[in-house]
């Protein structure tokens, strides 16, 4: 059993929320940390990770992914990303379909990712309930839950309409897709009401679980997450914002450069990419690295996804880099990583800085992580070495499952 307090000493800290720190030490305990700088007191009988000559980041935030639910190398057995028998599934919870023995996770840990936002597919209108996780550390899912649901998956453009035609339902244009939305939308004001009502007058109110979601999103208390590429797609999306009241998250956001101003003024956060996918449809037409350092420019608040299984994950940092290249300021780069999508989803109580409370989600990396040749070398979730690279013998060493919450 490792001790409960562990110190990452020596290192190059990078906390992102604030400046960086020459021989820094960060202190966990208890899974959490609790102290970041130079002159941090290390505590006898703590376990000690030498961070000399390397950088010590906080673990990356995949704040748009399918891991676990579209997994890798596994065909049609391992594909719940879509429950496409409706196109309103506000319902279904990505939590119930994740396998956590999904490769995917292994490739995580060896890009620095800790936390992923794992959503339901874009094949529907909506698409259901989204959970936010660890990586690695549970024997089961439910052990590396951060929170059970952070948003609602809809999608507008190409998907929802190639989907409901070749169903000769609806919908099969674009003005369809926004249909069932509104439609779905306006009927849990509704069922809000009715149930508010039933309950001042103490009276039984027959639960409806799509709607309670909604309700949800119309509460606030989840975000809309909405798939859209085209620059037309994302001014509905803000149409649909606005009628309705619910706090928006733009996801991909391909033509967003088109219209950043617009995003801009309302102050409306983009989860852009993935960045090294094909133009495989023509929503895609116009995509380009160097569109996120355009929206950033604007004051767009930016984070980075790979769609995980679309680009595989551990590729993150890699489009940060190469965003970088395109005019991304690599501090935008690294909260695009990091801090950005801990706080568009809510959950930067627990993730995304190396910051006192927050959970000991720590990464020693071989160098400046958007240096191609830098590696990830340790990796800690809530404290704990979960993954480490070996330089002597160039192999990895994951924690499996017989050795979760024990090594």
């Amino acid at each position: 059993m490792t001790s409960s307090v562990v110190a990452v000493t020596g290192g190059h800290v990078v906390p992102v929320s604030s400046d960086p720190i020459d021989g820094g030490t960060v202190l966990i305990r208890d899974g959490r940390i609790e102290a970041v700088g130079v002159d941090v007191a290390v505590p006898e009988g703590a376990t000690v990770v030498d961070a000399t000559g390397r950088w010590v980041l906080p673990g990356f935030v995949e704040a748009h992914g399918h891991i676990g639910i579209h997994e890798e190398g596994e065909g049609v057995a391992g594909d719940d990303v879509n429950e496409m028998t409706g196109p309103n599934m506000a319902a279904v919870r990505a939590i119930d379909a994740i396998n956590i023995d999904d490769e995917g996770f292994r490739d995580a840990l060896s890009g620095g990712v800790t936390s992923v936002v794992v959503k339901p597919g874009s094949g529907n209108p909506i698409g259901g309930q989204s959970v936010a996780i660890k990586s690695w550390g549970g024997r089961t899912i439910d052990e590396q839950v951060i929170r059970a649901a952070v948003s609602v998956k809809s999608a507008l453009g190409e998907n929802p309409k190639r989907v409901y035609a070749g169903k000769n339902q609806t919908p099969s244009t674009r003005l369809g897709t926004a249909l069932i939305i509104r439609q779905a939308f306006t009927e849990a004001q509704h069922y809000r009401a009715a149930r508010a009502a039933a309950e001042a007058k103490g009276e039984p109110f027959k639960t409806d679980l799509g709607l309670e979601t909604l309700a949800r999103v119309l509460d606030g208390e989840l975000a809309w997450d909405q798939h859209a590429h085209r620059h037309d797609d994302l001014v509905t999306a803000i149409r649909l914002a606005d009628e309705f009241g619910y706090r928006l998250v733009l996801n991909h956001g391909t033509e967003g450069h088109k219209i950043a101003d617009v995003i801009a003024e309302r102050d409306i956060p983009v989860i852009f990419g993935p960045m090294f996918t094909s133009r495989s449809k023509v929503e895609l037409r116009d995509r380009a690295i160097a569109n996120l350092a355009a929206l950033a420019k604007a004051g767009v608040r930016v984070a980075i996804t790979t769609d995980h299984p679309v680009v595989p994950i551990n590729f993150l940092v890699h489009q940060a880099t190469l965003a970088v290249k395109d005019g991304l300021p690599r501090q935008t780069a690294l909260e695009a990583l990091t801090v950005n999508p801990a706080s568009f989803l809510g959950l930067d109580d627990r993730v995304g800085a190396l910051e006192p409370g927050r959970d000991g989600d720590v990464v020693v990396w071989s160098g400046d992580p958007l240096d191609v040749h830098a590696r990830a070398e340790h990796v800690l979730i809530e404290g704990r070495t979960v993954y480490t690279w070996d330089r002597a013998t160039a192999t990895a060493r994951v924690v499996e499952r017989a050795e979760r919450f024990t090594a």
